[in-house]
């Protein structure tokens, strides 16, 4: 197999769309999801979003990454408003919805109601899920850090809710995303099916 490779100085020069093709592509798939909220005068805010990651079990927290806030950022500003944010694995039914989600709307439309997603509360929870998603999660915002180095901006949540399909569960409680219909991101823009090939078992020295 040919390879092509990059030196940092090759980095520096792309032109910009492409370098951030190359980038967002080359560290692996990346998870996609839906942040859904709601600032404290009712507007729903739903966006895309590939870098949610686990931050631990016990107790349970994830986070995102948030690009500068050089323009505004409602989910950020929402989340900070109302304490709390819900976290929607996108599935093939809706990844063209999701990915519009991506695009600058004002402050005061709700994404849900222009890419036609159907916001869904569960019980006292302030923020909206999404209904057509197979998984979703429950978040209390904890805190969020600034990175120094490109302006971006590290959120934690506290998961306090999730929301998986029975078909998908197994008896240890794993669940298997790929029973569940959940798409993955290669990159900004590219869409991807999963397939589980084997579990194994976690081992110890």
């Amino acid at each position: 197999m040919q390879k092509k490779k990059w030196s940092l100085a090759d980095i520096e020069v792309l032109e910009k769309k492409k370098r951030l093709h190359l980038i967002n592509s080359c560290t692996g798939y990346k998870s996609a999801n839906l942040i859904g909220s709601i600032s404290s005068d009712g507007v729903e805010n739903l966006a895309v979003f590939s870098s949610i990651v686990h931050l631990g079990s016990d107790p349970a927290f994830l986070g995102f990454i948030l690009r500068p806030t050089t323009v505004p950022r409602h989910s950020f500003a929402n989340i900070l408003e109302t304490g709390y944010f819900t976290v929607n694995h996108v599935n093939e039914s809706i990844y063209k919805k999701g990915h519009d989600t991506s695009l600058s709307y004002p402050k005061e439309q709700s994404e849900f109601e222009i890419v036609g997603l159907t916001p869904e509360y569960q019980n006292d929870f302030i923020a909206p899920f999404v209904k057509e998603a197979s998984v979703k999660i429950g978040c209390k915002y904890s805190s969020h850090y600034d990175i120094k180095e490109n302006g971006t901006i590290l959120v934690t949540g506290q998961i306090i809710s999730i929301e998986a399909p029975v078909e998908a569960v197994d008896h240890d409680l794993f669940i298997d995303l790929s029973r569940a219909n959940t798409l993955t991101i290669n990159g900004l823009d590219g869409y991807a099916k999963t397939q589980t090939i084997e579990r194994i078992p976690y081992k110890k020295l």
